[in-house]
């Protein structure tokens, strides 16, 4: 049903109801000749005469005594539907949709997602993570998490956090195959590569020399499509790889990782939330932003400082025999 004629059946039922076009057009706050305008309209769309009226009084036709009788139960169960959907906007419950890549970053988003329900238990999240760019309509995302900015135009892209790339090993291969001193010794080591989940491709390492961007392959001794393979490989001290810092960040503070050429470390890459307009959210899609980048926002939990990083670097030498 056209609005226009939504609007013209709320101004029939509310003029009966009042007894007055012009109290109905103070109700629904439009003006006395709007008013009569749109039940003319509805008159003539119709076909037939709803309401006798003179400029005082208004008396129901028969025809409008039976659309009276099929309009009020509908106008009423709509009433109903806009009173639900209102309430619901403004409460912090119902579903959330989150969409977010696969690799890496359960481990960082979960604890989000478990303390947000923990202080609002009736919002129901709807996680879905995947490594390829997914498309906001379709997966009919409220809030979504990348590495890069917003995947689509239109969207608004709050940064939290940079996500270095470090290169990193455990004590054991570093006991066992030495120290790499420079980019070049990386070609005699035991290199980890990443592949594209979507099309296999390998992820080249990508370093800074200098104030420059570089792009390096090594041959792989280990290749996976898997973040948390490689990343348990290097743990054990299979390969030498190059991490996401935030994936990183809790064994090398426990020295269960020792980073290595900390001045080849980008930082190109940021973890971005995003979202449409906070206008027509609903409360609970708000609160989780707001919550989300409380939680995120250079967190301590992801990144390094960079005394933290000149400390590590410091330390880095040969297990003692």
């Amino acid at each position: 049903m056209p609005i226009n004629e939504m609007r013209a059946i709320s101004t029939f039922t509310k003029a009966v109801e009042l007894g007055s076009l012009r109290k109905a057009a103070a109700a629904l706050g439009v003006s006395p000749q709007a008013a009569s305008q749109a039940v003319a309209q509805l008159e003539q769309h119709l076909g037939v005469r709803l309401l006798h009226r003179t400029t005082r009084h208004i008396a129901l036709t028969d025809e409008g005594q039976q659309f009276l009788e099929s309009a009020q139960p509908a106008m009423a169960m709509l009433e109903r539907a806009l009173q639900r959907v209102t309430v619901a906007k403004d409460e912090i419950a119902g579903p959330l949709r989150i969409i977010a890549p696969r690799s890496s970053f359960a481990t960082l988003l979960w604890p989000v997602i478990n303390a947000f329900c923990e202080e609002y238990p009736d919002v129901q999240p709807d996680l879905h993570l995947d490594d390829q760019i997914a498309n906001w309509v379709e997966e009919r995302a409220d809030v979504g998490f990348r590495i890069g900015a917003a995947p689509e135009e239109g969207l608004i892209a709050r940064k939290l956090f940079v996500v270095p790339l470090v290169i990193c090993a455990a004590p054991r291969y570093l006991e066992r195959f030495g120290i790499p001193k420079t980019l070049n010794e990386l070609s005699d080591h035991r290199c980890s590569v990443f592949r594209r989940p979507a099309t296999g491709q390998v992820y080249p390492w990508f370093l800074k020399v200098g104030d420059e961007l570089v792009q390096r392959e090594f041959p792989p001794a280990l290749s996976t499509n898997d973040t948390e393979t490689e990343l348990q490989a290097v743990l054990d001290g299979r390969v030498i790889g190059q991490l996401a810092a935030f994936s990183a960040v809790p064994h090398l503070r426990a020295g269960r990782l020792v980073p290595v050429l900390t001045q080849h470390m980008t930082d190109h890459m940021s973890v971005h939330l995003f979202y449409g307009s906070r206008r027509a959210q609903p409360a609970r899609v708000r609160r989780f932003i707001d919550f989300a980048v409380e939680r995120l926002t250079d967190s301590p939990d992801y990144v390094l400082s960079e005394r933290e990083i000149r400390e590590m670097t410091a330390r880095t030498r040969l297990p003692s025999s």
